[in-house]
């Protein structure tokens, strides 16, 4: 009987249409309820990050729209803080509707604007940033449940700066707490994917929020900065990179505004000989290959105990061999497009570095498109924790790996970072989960499993990873001045 030949399975091309996304040519800045045009006359362009094909004229928001948006939010701040909070309530939950509603028309232009595969878009995007509106829209009627013994008041105006690696979903992290807890606010969303907060303006015009109580202002750095730095903001909240968030933090020094930080990570993912290694492996992989590695907790270093760590990096190989790089808006696509080119410069000046001080590089087989900013799954092996891959974050498809014998170098090799945003465990004993949990420095961690978020779950770090935390009661606490029975 003769041999049968292997079948070879290849995944047929399922593209997401782009049909239900209605993109304008040019977006203004939305101030006090409108789209307005920028006053510094200023535009510049959005890109697609998979094609380099320009999306949209995005008005570029200079000192003097920065200072008429914050206005708008002030005039709003008194009348929006003095709206019971069951009607404040009804907006947010109305928003959540629409975003529900509307989630494959925002998916979709997340994909567009910013490189990510549209499974994750879908999937983990739009439902997380929908939850957080549900989830804050039951606390807006409560806050006096919030605080045991404290009586809460908004802060005013909040400055919220968000970053390019989830941009709707970074928006709906901030904007719903604070608007829950009665303040105003001043959006900028990152340069590079506007898009998404911009069509969030729709749905908050839709809703009925009032005009001036969330406003909208696109540009680079230095309209952050004249933002951070505008007299009449009471608040800022901004996530980010580590070298920007100290720059705020000297800004904001003095001042009297309230501040929190949720900066860069260089987190450790560490499995255990009597982990589930196949398990592990799938965490290790959604830990940091998940967006590109865009993601702050990404799980960048791998920490694999010495007695399985030949196992592991076969098993880890053998996957990469498997993950789909390639259009985003395919359906089947694993890994997409780095969100620009000045990232995937960065990306490839690090890797670089590693292959130079002496660790060897791994990525599979992978034909990359011919257009676009595109980085294949890397590996890197033999690093050291003097290594700039195993110090500094790539924030790219990039995971270096380091071995360890004992629990107690692991602890050591772990916290040897100036980052504490998050960690992950593999093991099988719950004693060991709890040990070494009580030992981490970081702000969140894992335990068998990675990336997991819940708007009931307080996120962020400490160290260099920032201060204060987004998610759960926690993030009624950024957004409120609490005050005792008695206190003036």
């Amino acid at each position: 009987m003769a041999e049968l030949e292997p079948v070879r399975l290849e995944y047929a091309p399922a593209p997401e249409s782009t049909d239900v996304v209605h993109l304008r040519d040019a977006y203004g800045l939305f101030v006090d309820g409108a789209f307005v045009a920028a006053r510094s006359g200023r535009v510049f362009t959005t890109v697609n990050p998979a094609t380099e094909e320009p999306l949209a004229s995005i008005a570029e928001a200079d000192a003097t729209d920065v200072d008429l948006a914050v206005a708008a939010a002030r005039r709003a701040a008194e009348g929006w803080a003095a709206r019971p909070g069951r009607e404040r309530a009804k907006l947010l939950y109305r928003v959540a509707r629409q975003l529900q509603e509307r989630a494959r028309e925002f998916a979709v232009l997340e994909t567009m604007d910013g490189g990510k595969p549209i499974k994750e878009s879908r999937d983990v995007d739009l439902p997380l940033a929908a939850a957080h509106f549900f989830y804050y829209a039951g606390w807006a009627d409560k806050l006096e449940y919030a605080f045991v013994g404290r009586t809460a008041s908004p802060l005013g105006v909040a400055a919220q700066v968000i970053p390019w690696n989830f941009p709707l979903l970074m928006a709906a992290w901030k904007l719903a707490p604070a608007l829950a807890t009665g303040n105003t606010v001043v959006l900028k969303p990152a340069e590079t994917t506007p898009l998404t907060a911009l069509l969030l303006a729709d749905v908050l015009a839709e809703a009925d929020l009032p005009p001036g109580v969330v406003n909208i202002v696109t540009g680079g750095p230095d309209t952050g900065a004249a933002l951070v730095a505008h007299p009449g903001v009471d608040k800022v909240a901004f996530t980010g990179s580590t070298e920007v968030g100290k720059q705020i933090q000297r800004a904001v020094a003095g001042t009297g505004k309230a501040l929190s930080l949720e900066l860069g990570g260089k987190a450790a993912n560490i499995v255990f000989e009597d982990a589930a290694l196949d398990q592990a492996v799938e965490g290790v992989v959604n830990g940091i290959y998940f967006n590109q590695g865009h993601v702050c907790c990404a799980g960048s270093r791998l920490l694999v105990q010495e007695s399985v760590a030949a196992v592991v990096l076969e098993k880890l190989k053998d996957r990469l061999s498997t993950l789909r790089v390639g259009d985003p808006l395919d359906k089947n696509t694993d890994v997409g497009a780095i969100n620009s080119r000045a990232q995937l410069d960065k990306i490839t000046e690090l890797v670089a570095a590693g292959a130079d001080e002496g660790g060897e590089v791994y990525q599979p087989p992978c034909e990359l498109p011919s257009r676009g900013y595109w980085f294949p799954p890397t590996i890197i092996t033999g690093v050291s924790q003097s290594h700039r891959v195993a110090r500094e974050e790539i924030f790219g498809p990039v995971l270096s790996v380091l071995t360890f014998r004992t629990a107690e170098e692991a602890v050591a090799k772990a916290n040897n970072t100036r980052y504490g945003l998050s960690a992950g465990v593999w093991t099988e004993k719950g004693s060991k989960i709890l040990w070494m949990t009580s030992r981490l420095k970081a702000g969140v961690v894992w335990a068998n499993t990675y990336n997991r978020f819940d708007p009931t779950s307080p996120f962020g770090g400490f160290k260099e990873s920032g201060f204060g935390r987004e998610g759960g009661v926690h993030g009624l606490a950024s957004y409120v001045r609490l005050r005792a029975p008695g206190d003036g």
